[in-house]
């Protein structure tokens, strides 16, 4: 029983009935007797020693994950919250997250080292899945692909404990118990997890200016902080923390992850996606480019959408517009939302109406919103209007004019005046007349001499 999880644990009663199931016929007193005697030789027998430790200025960090109870947005849930620990300042940083996948890992580490400013030479873990594939003899591990990808980008070098070995990370285990104690007693209640996290943040910063440092009693593990930050490997920004997975796109535009439904371009239909998961959203790749982005949903059977994934298919099938899914909670502006009420009311109008809204892909939601208000102050509404002052907003702006030097100044500036072109022109015809003159003369005198 005692090598079990402690929450897993069996109590002294349970234990008695488990006992007398399989033919025990003595009473409870003896189990307990026993149990008290056991655990006392047990104590003494394993009575270990150990070294203290120490780390330098940036040298270590610890990494480990607790499961608290929060009331988020009213609803009583179990957040997994990630523990980050500098070994010589002993700051902490800690964030609550719905899972403990990858993604999350990897964000938790950026979030960390930006709060930090920077990441230490070495990073202690348990052997956690997300990051070992592998255990080996001793220290050896075969480290998940994508997670030495992230510590080469951070330059940390991961250590990974020895199993059920917690004191080889004992600050970080001991963190759990004061940030639970500290932090998450009575229940914290927010309305979402970006508000309990910064919360979080700022009394991770209180909680350090408040202690003393348990090794120099005369400074507070905020001060100790400010002289490690100098050491820490400085921050190279976010690494491109994702977990990929291949899907498929339904006939209705939707990929399936994580027990969610995602609306991808209708475009992409009929080919496999891939699937990019962060802590906070996914995208669909497809050919090299995104295809869908959203924010992620963490419930169970929700149908995210985007209406303009859905503008290629209304293109071929104007009517899905009054009843399709995706359209019924779209949050249109005001002046388009006029504009399709009008639209809806004549022959031919929802037609007109997919053309207005095709625009938003290329023109952008705020110019097609203005092209409505505008069509909308000259008491119109069709499609052609809209379309045609969109076009004429997309034409470049005349250009500036540009003032001439006074080293570039002409003497003599031209002038708009036809009046010279003709005296030029009868210049030019009384040079004519005088030339065909003289040259009939010239011929005359030649056929004289002949």
């Amino acid at each position: 029983n005692v090598r079990r999880p402690k929450r897993e644990r069996l109590t002294l009663i349970r234990i008695y009935e488990e006992l007398r199931n399989r033919g025990y016929g003595g009473g409870y007193d003896a189990i307990r007797r026993y149990a008290a005697g056991w655990s006392k030789a047990t104590r003494e027998a394993s009575a270990s020693a150990y070294v203290p430790l120490s780390f330098d200025p940036g040298e270590a960090y610890q990494f480990d994950w607790s499961h608290e109870i929060v009331i988020l947005d009213g609803v009583t849930v179990t957040v997994k919250v990630a523990h980050v620990r500098l070994c010589y300042s002993r700051m902490p940083y800690v964030r609550a997250y719905p899972r403990e996948t990858q993604e999350m890992v990897f964000d938790a580490h950026d979030r960390a080292f930006a709060f930090f400013g920077g990441a230490c030479a070495r990073g202690i873990y348990d052997n956690m899945k997300t990051a070992v594939d592998a255990i080996f003899v001793g220290k050896d591990r075969a480290y998940n692909r994508r997670f030495q990808q992230m510590c080469g980008h951070y330059l940390v070098d991961p250590v990974a404990c020895t199993p059920a070995s917690g004191w080889e990370k004992g600050q970080v285990e001991n963190q759990v118990g004061v940030i639970r104690r500290r932090f998450f007693v009575p229940r914290p209640k927010f309305k979402s997890h970006a508000e309990l996290n910064a919360w979080l943040e700022d009394r991770c910063v209180a909680h350090a200016r408040a202690n003393t440092h348990p090794e120099m009693r005369d400074k507070t593990v905020w001060e100790v902080f400010e002289e490690e930050r100098p050491s820490l490997v400085p921050y190279v920004g976010p690494f491109d923390g994702f977990h990929a997975v291949t899907a498929s796109v339904s006939k209705t535009c939707l990929v399936r992850f994580d027990k969610n439904r995602y609306s991808v371009d209708a475009r992409a239909v009929g080919r496999p996606v891939e699937i990019r998961a962060y802590a906070d959203r996914m995208e669909c790749w497809q050919d090299g480019r995104i295809v869908s982005r959203h924010a992620r949903a963490f419930g169970r059977d929700n149908t995210v959408y985007d209406p303009l994934h859905y503008i290629p298919v209304l293109a071929r099938k104007p009517g899905a517009l009054r009843n399709g899914t995706p359209f019924k909670e779209w949050d249109l502006p005001v002046a388009i939302r006029r504009v399709q009420r009008k639209l809806e009311r004549q022959p031919g109008g929802d037609r007109q109406m997919v053309e207005i809204l095709s625009a938003v892909m290329t023109d952008g939601i705020d110019a097609v919103e203005a092209a409505c208000t505008e069509a909308l102050s000259h008491n119109v509404h069709s499609a052609g209007v809209v379309l045609n002052i969109l076009a004429r907003h997309r034409e470049p702006p005349p250009p500036l004019t540009i003032t001439t030097p006074d080293a570039l100044r002409l003497n003599c500036e031209p002038t708009a005046n036809c009046d010279r072109y003709d005296s030029l022109r009868r210049q030019t015809d009384g040079t004519l007349r005088r030339a065909r003159r003289d040259g009939k003369a010239e011929a005359l005198r030649d056929e004289s001499r002949l």
